[in-house]
């Protein structure tokens, strides 16, 4: 796992080990960036479930002038805490150790985001949550950007009801990435 473009470009990364986290493919996040690149300079990034870090990481190396990683397993905020540190993003980064709801909450009138990206644990509704959390936040407004990384058949027929748009949807082999905006 590596840093693909921008000032820390082909870094390595590292995860931790067992099926805690699952690393979004070097395939996957290229195709994922191509699709941001047009809004990522000068962005305030916020990666939920984290993992070690390298989406948010991915975005700093772009452009993004901020990232925020919220993750909540203590073996993966060491994990980013070391490729903050190793890629020298320590300026640009904030790691919160707690889950998503809970950081939310926390950011409330501290910061807007422009880009939000999750990719919570498969198959446990968390997309829905942290979702229905978002609609109701001050940490987003409607030119933010939220894309969830989810398995194939997650289902997100609630998302109109909660004030979302889904803008684009790309599918892969295993997962897809949604786009979705708020309505404010």
């Amino acid at each position: 796992m590596r840093i693909i473009a921008g000032s820390a470009r082909s870094l390595p990364l590292k995860t931790i080990e067992g099926m805690d986290t699952r690393p979004t493919t070097d395939r996957i996040k290229e195709t994922l960036f191509n699709m941001l690149n047009p809004f990522l300079a000068g962005c305030e990034f916020l990666d939920l479930f984290s993992g070690s870090g390298q989406i948010g990481l991915e975005a700093i190396s772009r452009g993004a002038e901020r990232a925020v990683f919220v993750e909540n397993n203590k073996k993966a905020v060491n994990c980013i805490e070391s490729n903050v540190a190793f890629t020298r993003f320590t300026e640009q980064s904030t790691v919160m150790h707690m889950d998503a709801i809970s950081a939310i909450r926390r950011m409330e009138g501290k910061h807007v985001f422009d880009i939000v990206f999750m990719d919570p644990p498969y198959k446990k509704g968390l997309e829905e949550e942290v979702l229905r959390t978002l609609s109701d936040s001050s940490i987003i407004n409607e030119d933010t950007i939220i894309i969830v990384e989810a398995s194939l058949d997650t289902d997100f027929s609630y998302a109109r009801e909660l004030g979302y748009e889904i803008t684009k949807e790309k599918r892969y082999k295993t997962n897809m990435h949604v786009f979705l905006r708020h309505d404010a």
